[in-house]
């Protein structure tokens, strides 16, 4: 870079040197990368074991299954359709706004069936809905 002097006659300089800012970022940039994994260190202890619990539930939710041949149930009691399914599932929202649903679908129904029944659930206007598995 080759300097002239400058005259009387020229103005200040007005040109900004960003190289010694560059620099500075670069280095905060790098004390980031560098500190970062440390501020997120992980405590490792091993949790006690309790005995399973249940929740206290004043009203049990209802119990929706489905079998393998693609019979439904309502509370264990056989429904002919969606359209029955449906119309039960209304009146027992009507008793309890709050009610919940635990649908037991066997591994082996058509996915078509399940999708079928969830929609019927949607229909009635229950919004809590759980699906119920076994533990391996």
């Amino acid at each position: 870079m080759a300097f002239k002097p400058q005259s009387e006659d020229e103005g200040a300089m007005s040109d900004i040197n960003v190289t010694p800012l560059v620099d500075v970022m670069l280095v905060l940039v790098i004390i980031l990368l560098v500190t970062a994994p440390l501020l997120t260190q992980s405590v490792h202890v091993t949790l006690p074991k309790t005995a399973t619990t249940t929740a206290d539930i004043k009203e049990q939710p209802l119990q929706l299954g489905i079998d393998a041949q693609g019979l439904i149930t309502l509370n264990k009691l056989p429904m002919e359709d969606l359209i029955t399914l449906e119309a039960a599932l209304k009146a027992e929202l009507v008793k309890n706004p709050e009610i919940g649903l635990h649908l037991y679908a066997d591994q082996d129904v058509v996915y078509a069936k399940v999708a079928g029944v969830m929609a019927a659930v949607q229909h009635a206007g229950i919004a809590k809905i759980a699906f119920v598995t076994l533990e391996e």
